[in-house]
């Protein structure tokens, strides 16, 4: 494995940290007070290219190969401070964007590829419902159908840009009783009659990206309009899980690297009892444990998305990346607000958001204990 980056990753990396740094950082304190999505940031890091990092270039993306893709949303993170929108770059790239680039029809492809790179459309995944969450596939919203439409009802929660999506990407049961043998996916458009979007969901972190719920009621569907083959969904969202995990935290690396550098340059200038806190061990230590979560997080990322560079299943590597990456940033978040004491602890310093951005991690995209389970599993201990 050589991660050794080329001359045009190193270029592509120092561009992105500039444009975040001069495009992305303003009013974050009031934005994520107020729980405010920065729609114009959202269309800058369009016209940039980032939200079409995986694109191909006949859609008006950049077609990079994941580690390319990886090292960009590591540059984000680490030139932007809002991590609720680096967060919703990393979900469309690495968690919404493969499912269209991979299963989507040509018309699809075509329609919503172009605007999905540039900002201008917002697509959100529509899997988990109220029941359900870790055990995804117990779903009960249903799609039956009825001549050449499907008729779907249920509802789906917790969705990342619900509120705000032009099209959303819905798992049914078109034959309950499957299991995960009877969900297929279906495309549905805002605006469609019986679609009812809910309003943004107040949550402790990630503030800036909104999430909500959508509830369908005999919403018709044409039969065009569902994804891949019928009862291919689970094959589908499985697909993006492995991307989404390997990648959808790739911001955390980035931010911890500044956090990182930003509490050994207060470690050197804070005194106390006459001399710099980075002379006692209980801060040194703490600076050095985050140094040893930033690099050991960063090799299980870049080596998941290197497996994905050369078509190697990452299932494995992915579920290691994501369980590492996101507590390892909770972890280095608190040692952050405990090496700053009472200055980290206060909303204007923006330290305590990082915690409460990270504490999020452990859950969505699955949560910690399902990656555990994966895990063991792949390891050959009994499911």
């Amino acid at each position: 494995m050589n991660f050794g980056w080329t001359p045009e990753q190193l270029d592509l990396r120092r561009r992105v940290i500039t444009f975040a740094e001069t495009w992305l950082n303003g009013d974050i304190v009031a934005r994520d007070r107020d729980g405010e999505f920065p729609r114009e940031a959202w269309n800058a890091c369009g016209t940039f290219g980032l939200l079409g990092l995986n694109v191909p270039h006949a859609y008006g993306g950049g077609e990079h190969d994941p580690l390319t893709i990886i090292a960009a949303l590591e540059a984000l993170g680490y030139g932007c401070r809002d991590n609720g929108l680096t967060f919703a770059v990393c979900a469309q790239v690495t968690s919404l964007l493969p499912t269209f680039i991979d299963f989507a029809s040509e018309a699809h492809k075509q329609r919503f590829l172009p605007g999905l790179s540039r900002g201008t459309i917002i697509a959100c995944d529509a899997m988990t419902e109220p029941e359900t969450g870790s055990d995804a596939f117990a779903m009960r919203t249903t799609a039956v159908k009825d001549v050449d439409d499907y008729v779907l009802n249920g509802c789906k929660t917790y969705l990342t840009f619900a509120p705000v999506a032009d099209v959303y990407l819905v798992y049914a049961l078109t034959k309950p009783g499957a299991g995960a043998w009877g969900v297929s996916l279906f495309l549905i458009e805002r605006g469609t009659p019986g679609l009812e979007i809910g309003p943004v969901k107040p949550k402790l972190g990630l503030r800036t990206v909104p999430m909500g719920e959508i509830t369908l009621r005999d919403v018709r569907v044409p039969a065009a309009n569902r994804i891949g083959p019928e009862g291919a969904g689970a094959s589908m969202f499985n697909a993006a899980q492995e991307w989404e995990r390997a990648g959808v935290l790739a911001f955390q690396i980035g931010r911890m690297e500044k956090q990182l550098e930003e509490c050994v340059a207060f470690a050197r200038e804070r005194k106390a009892f006459g001399q710099s806190i980075g002379k006692f061990q209980s801060i040194s230590n703490r600076i050095a444990e985050m140094k040893l979560r930033l690099e050991t997080a960063r090799l299980l990322t870049y080596r998941a998305a290197w497996r994905k560079s050369r078509g190697e299943p990452a299932m494995l590597d992915a579920a290691l990346a994501k369980l590492h990456l996101s507590e390892a940033f909770v972890e280095s978040s608190l040692d952050a607000i405990r090496i700053h004491g009472g200055r980290g602890y206060v909303t204007e310093e923006e330290i305590e958001r990082d915690l409460r951005d990270a504490i999020g991690g452990p859950i969505y995209g699955g949560t910690s204990d399902i990656q555990r389970n994966i895990i063991a599993r792949i390891l050959g201990l009994p499911a």
